[in-house]
C-alpha cells in the first residue's frame, strides 16, 4: 500500500516554518534568515521512502496589514495553502500564545483535513513551566489538534513528526515522480540564494525591495555559467546594493556562489548585474512576470 498527500506548513512570520522543511527534507530548499518576510514563495519540498510520497509544501507568514500588492499575492498562497492540504502543520513558536495569529486559528478550527501544532522553539524557555503553559493553550484553542513541541534549528524532537504524518496520509499514488525533491527550478533556487545574501547583507527597506531574476544558467561538464539579475525599486537602492568600489555586490556573490556549489555540487561562475524597476512591489504587471500571480 503507497500512501501520498499535500502537508501544507503555516504560521506567522519567523517561527521558523522554512528551517523545519529543510529539516524535515534533509536538504536546503528554503532560504533562511532572521528578518520577517523571508518567503514570498510557496516550496515543494517532496519527501519520499518505498511506501510515502509526502508533498510539504512552505508559505509565507500571514501578513496582518499588507502594504503592498506583493504582500496580498502572498497573503494569496496562505489562503491557497490552507485550502488544498491533506494535512496542515501549523507552526507556532514558545510565547506566540500572547499575540496568535486570530485568522489562522479561526481557519484551522473549521479545517477539515488533519493539523499538526508544531510549538517550535523550545529549546528558548526560560522557565520549567513555559512550554507546558503554551501547550495547554494550543489545546484549548485548537483541541482536535495533536501538539509536538520541537526545536526545528535544534532537531528536536523533530523525529516525532514524519511519523506522524505518515499514520495520517491516505492511501494513494505519487504525485511526482518518485527522485523529484522540488518542483522548482534550478534558477529558482539561485534568485533564492543571491536574494538570501542580500537579506543577511543590507538593513532596513533594502532587501525588501529587491527580486531576483536569472537570465542564464548554461552547464559546461563540471562548471555552470550564471547571469541573474538584482532588481531595486530606486536609483539610490542601486547604488546601496552595489557599494563603494562594488564591493557590497561582489560579497553576495561570492557568498551566493560558496552556498550554490555546495547545493548543485559544481563549480560556479556567477555574474550579478543590477538594474531599476520602479515601484515593482506594487505593479500587477511586474509582480505576473516575477512569479507573483497565476
Amino acid at each position: 500500500m503507497h500512501k501520498s498527500g499535500f502537508v501544507n506548513i503555516v504560521g506567522k512570520p519567523n517561527v521558523g516554518k522554512s528551517t523545519l522543511m529543510n529539516s524535515l527534507m534533509g536538504e536546503k530548499l528554503s532560504i533562511v534568515t532572521s528578518k520577517a518576510q523571508t518567503t514570498r514563495h510557496r516550496i515543494f519540498g517532496i519527501w519520499n521512502d518505498e511506501n510515502h510520497q509526502i508533498v510539504f509544501s512552505d508559505t509565507p507568514g500571514i501578513i496582518q496589514k499588507p502594504a503592498y500588492e506583493l504582500q496580498s499575492k502572498m497573503n494569496d498562497l496562505i489562503k491557497d495553502s490552507l485550502d488544498d492540504a491533506d494535512i496542515v502543520l501549523f507552526l507556532t513558536e514558545l510565547g506566540d500564545e500572547k499575540n496568535p495569529s486570530e485568522y489562522l486559528i479561526n481557519k484551522l478550527k473549521n479545517a477539515k483535513v488533519p493539523v499538526i501544532v508544531i510549538l517550535n522553539k523550545i529549546d528558548q524557555a526560560k522557565e520549567a513551566h513555559a512550554v507546558t503553559q503554551s501547550v495547554e493553550f494550543w489545546h484549548e484553542q485548537l483541541p482536535k489538534a495533536e501538539i509536538l513541541p520541537v526545536s526545528a534549528l535544534h532537531q528536536l524532537n523533530t523525529e516525532l513528526i514524519l511519523p506522524k504524518i505518515k499514520d495520517l496520509l491516505s492511501e494513494g499514488a505519487p504525485y511526482y515522480d518518485k527522485e523529484q525533491f522540488t518542483d522548482k527550478s534550478e534558477r529558482f533556487f539561485v534568485n533564492e540564494t543571491v536574494r538570501e545574501k542580500i537579506l543577511l547583507n543590507y538593513q532596513k527597506e533594502i532587501p525588501y525591495s529587491v527580486e531576483v531574476v536569472t537570465e542564464s544558467f548554461k552547464e559546461e561538464g563540471n562548471l555552470i555559467h550564471i547571469e541573474s539579475v538584482i532588481y531595486v525599486e530606486r536609483d539610490t537602492q542601486k547604488g546601496i546594493i552595489i557599494g563603494h568600489k562594488g564591493k557590497k555586490l561582489q560579497k553576495v556573490g561570492t557568498e551566493a556562489r560558496l552556498d550554490l556549489e555546495k547545493f548543485f555540487g559544481k563549480k560556479i561562475y556567477l555574474s550579478l548585474f543590477v538594474k531599476v524597476k520602479k515601484d515593482w512591489r506594487s505593479n500587477e504587471r511586474d509582480l505576473k512576470n516575477f512569479g507573483y500571480s497565476g
